[in-house]
């Protein structure tokens, strides 16, 4: 299947190509395909985010589109800097600026008050409008310092409780090893981009048969979309919390 990455970000990019090309999926970028609208990401919400990105974005390439918008939560500044991850500095993708901001915001918060999660919304749209949509988790904390080099974002400031294994399981990171200090098979098992990717893999194939020519699957084309409520019902009908 053709998708468009509705992305700028070529961290993100790397990451949604090597999952979905891993899947059998061919994956342009936007700019491969000649877009270049970014659209105003007004949601207050992971999943409206996405949303809005996919849709505008596959309405302008006439192919099916996923977008993917996601970001760090932290326990001790009570969800933040939440939605707002790529701007936590003030200014949009400045990586730097928004990891000084992060561990100022923590400094003098002990081991135990540092847990974290990646959080993920992925919206796959089609022309016509019928979408679906799909969100993944990542639970960790905040170093003290940036460890790694193999990432983006916060990457080299998250240890996520778990990483891959060789034998596709799951390992305690014990060493407690960033995001940006894992093989990429080591994140991809656990990130919270890939467990939204992974859902959407095996519900692909029963939505794509449901879908009729220029119908939604279940879901009004309009902004009364919840996806949030289907955020939840997927972890929940996933047996998270």
């Amino acid at each position: 299947m053709l998708i468009c990455a509705a992305t700028g970000n070529a961290g993100k990019l790397k990451e949604l190509r090597r999952i979905l090309e891993a899947q059998g999926h061919t994956v342009k970028s936007q700019r491969e395909l000649g877009i270049t609208l970014e659209p105003d990401e007004t949601g207050e919400t992971f999943a409206q985010n996405a949303l809005i990105k996919a849709r505008a974005i596959c309405e302008a390439a006439g192919v099916a589109t996923i977008a993917d918008d996601s970001g760090l939560c932290v326990e001790a500044l009570g969800g933040a800097p939440g939605v707002y991850s790529a701007r936590y500095c003030g200014r949009h993708g400045d990586d730097e600026a928004n990891n000084d901001k992060l561990l100022r915001e923590l400094r003098g918060a002990p081991e135990g008050k540092r847990a974290a999660a990646f959080e993920s919304a992925v919206c796959l749209y089609l022309p016509g409008g019928a979408h679906i949509l799909f969100a993944g988790r990542c639970p960790g904390r905040i170093l003290f310092e940036r460890k790694g080099r193999n990432g983006f974002g916060y990457d080299p400031l998250f240890a996520p409780d778990h990483v891959g294994d060789a034998g596709g399981g799951l390992l305690p990171n014990a060493a407690g090893r960033s995001y940006a200090e894992l093989a990429d098979a080591e994140k991809d098992a656990v990130s919270h981009r890939g467990a939204a990717l992974r859902e959407l893999q095996k519900k692909l194939p029963a939505f794509l048969q449901r879908v009729q020519p220029g119908a939604g699957v279940g879901f009004e084309r309009d902004e009364k979309f919840d996806g949030d409520k289907l955020c939840r019902g997927t972890r929940e009908s996933a047996g998270e919390g």
